[in-house]
């Protein structure tokens, strides 16, 4: 059975996220709520979390994970970044955009595209998302917690543990959040292109 912790939304108690960042450092997935709803999360170093979730999700190989960043300074030691990219994600994070841009060495090469080597990066406006990452010292290798029978994400932790208790290790429940998935810009050609419209305003790009 998955573990619930509940954690208060604006101000997250330091030791609910401390347990829930030692189950990460011992390969656990877990559901974590973010600016643009619920999703999986676990830590990169993984070697079961990204087939879990493609077990869950009924994903391919081929499915993009997001490497979800506490600030902008974690976020520019896995992308790759140019003048013109640095400018335009730092004034458009944290928020509801995913960006899709080269990986450093420091990506573990399974989580990059395969033949592009990119991977997709964001910064989320959630308080207790950016807690747990910045207590975990590292980004969360995650994914968006949609399941394959349900045409809507769920939106409230408890709802996620009734539902995935035997398949993921803990539910950390932060309120009920608004699900609606991010904008997708792939940065990875040198020039911003826009290729998921969600909660984010694409005309800045």
């Amino acid at each position: 059975m998955a573990r619930y912790l509940d954690v208060h939304p604006a101000n997250p108690q330091p030791r609910t996220i401390g347990q829930v960042v030692a189950m990460l450092r011992d390969d656990a997935l877990v559901a974590y709520p973010t600016d643009s709803g619920y999703a999986f999360g676990a830590a990169m170093d993984s070697h079961t979390a990204a087939d879990r979730i493609r077990r869950i999700r009924h994903l391919d190989a081929k499915h993009h994970f997001t490497l979800v960043c506490a600030d902008f300074a974690q976020l520019g030691q896995f992308v790759h970044l140019d003048n013109a990219a640095f400018r335009a994600i730092k004034a458009a994070t944290p928020g509801p955009y995913t960006f899709i841009l080269p990986a450093t060495k420091e990506v573990p090469r399974r989580l990059a595209h395969e033949r592009k080597r990119t991977v997709g990066v964001r910064i989320p406006d959630n308080v207790v998302a950016q807690t747990l990452v910045r207590e975990l010292g590292e980004p969360l290798l995650s994914s968006t917690l949609l399941l394959p029978d349900h045409p809507e994400p769920l939106t409230e932790g408890w709802a996620i543990k009734e539902e995935l208790d035997h398949v993921i290790d803990a539910v950390l429940d932060g309120g009920e959040v608004v699900a609606e998935p991010t904008t997708v810009v792939d940065w990875s050609e040198g020039y911003p292109e826009v290729v998921r419209v969600g909660a984010g305003d694409p005309d800045r790009f």
